[in-house]
């Protein structure tokens, strides 16, 4: 387990209870002078992102409360099965990509089961190169690495797998109203609230590993997601006024998603389709399919075994498989 601690995350961890803390505690809390401690302030939130209320004679808060990441915490909320399943948990204040560090890490012999989480990413990464918006505290960014004796041209399912035990760790939360976009967006009532991004490398005929990266919005401010080119989402409007734990959340999608690796490793993606066609939001729906500067439209027929949408067009069925395309609702289908 991996974490770097410096003075600016002190205070902050400090200030993340959302309660008003004095100057002079502060200043005693970080062996700085009081006339020290507005400069640390604004050197911290103005580095992490975040906004700073000050109150003449009472002190400093943050507007909203952060609950960041702890590897006791997280590794407690896990099953022993789940807990067997990591080999190794790093926790980073800041990364440019826990998909990009495991991939790394991963060529240099790290082990299935190894962990990356972040507080906040420089470079996060969607689909098709998009960015993935990723501000400091308030959201879940992690990634998975897993070894296979399988072939990389065998992992063709393996984001729908994926999507199918995000969807099972957020049901678990109480999330309602959830549903699967192909080939791995995690909706809620039809905008995004999490995103699935597989990165495979490996012998032709294996062995191979995959890192599977998940970013789950939980709370994120409107004014930093400018960059998000579509109807997006958070947990917290999700589930409302119930609360949730990050780090108990960030346990139960590793528990989730682990299991269903090892699962995927024995059975393939055949057992985890009838949850994904539960979710499945675009069912029998006409959808428009882009690939580069060429659209098709047809209806959704469902999903192959192998994880190819299947597209009824007016030429027949038409197979499209996972990681070459963009999925919209046609208009039709969106009024």
């Amino acid at each position: 387990m991996t974490r770097r601690v410096d003075p600016d995350l002190t205070l902050i961890r400090l200030l993340g209870d959302g309660r008003m803390h004095s100057g002079e505690a502060i200043a005693k809390h970080l062996g700085v002078s009081r006339a020290a401690v507005w400069k640390a302030l604004r050197r911290a939130t103005e580095r992490y992102g975040l906004a700073l209320c000050a109150v003449r004679g009472q002190g400093y808060r943050l507007p909203v409360p952060l609950e960041l990441l702890d590897p006791g915490q997280v590794l407690s909320a896990l099953s022993e099965e789940g807990r067997s399943s990591v080999s190794r948990l790093e926790i980073h204040d800041e990364i440019d990509s826990t998909n990009a560090h495991l991939m790394s890490e991963a060529g240099a012999g790290a082990p299935s089961g190894a962990v990356c989480l972040a507080e906040r990413q420089s470079a996060g990464r969607g689909r098709r190169g998009r960015v993935w918006v990723s501000p400091f505290g308030v959201n879940l960014y992690l990634s998975v690495l897993w070894r296979y004796p399988l072939a990389p041209s065998a992992m063709g399912g393996l984001s729908l797998a994926a999507g199918a035990a995000i969807v099972s760790a957020l049901s678990e939360c109480g999330v309602p109203d959830l549903a699967l976009k192909w080939p791995n967006d995690i909706l809620w009532q039809r905008r995004k609230l999490a995103g699935v991004l597989l990165e495979v490398a490996g012998e032709a005929h294996g062995p191979s590993y995959v890192v599977v990266g998940v970013g789950i919005n939980l709370r994120m401010d409107p004014n930093t997601a400018d960059a998000i080119d579509q109807p997006w989402t958070n947990l917290s409007e999700a589930l409302g006024d119930q609360p949730y734990s990050r780090n108990r959340l960030a346990a139960g999608v590793i528990e989730a998603l682990t299991s269903a690796l090892d699962r995927y490793g024995r059975d393939g993606l055949l057992p985890f389709l009838p949850h994904w066609e539960r979710f499945d939001a675009f069912r029998g729906e006409r959808v428009r399919v882009v690939l580069g500067d060429r659209a098709t439209e047809g209806l959704h027929a469902g999903i192959a075994d192998d994880g190819a949408l299947l597209l009824r067009t007016a030429d027949g069925v038409v197979r499209v498989q996972a990681g070459e395309v963009s999925l919209r609702a046609t208009e039709a289908a969106q009024s």
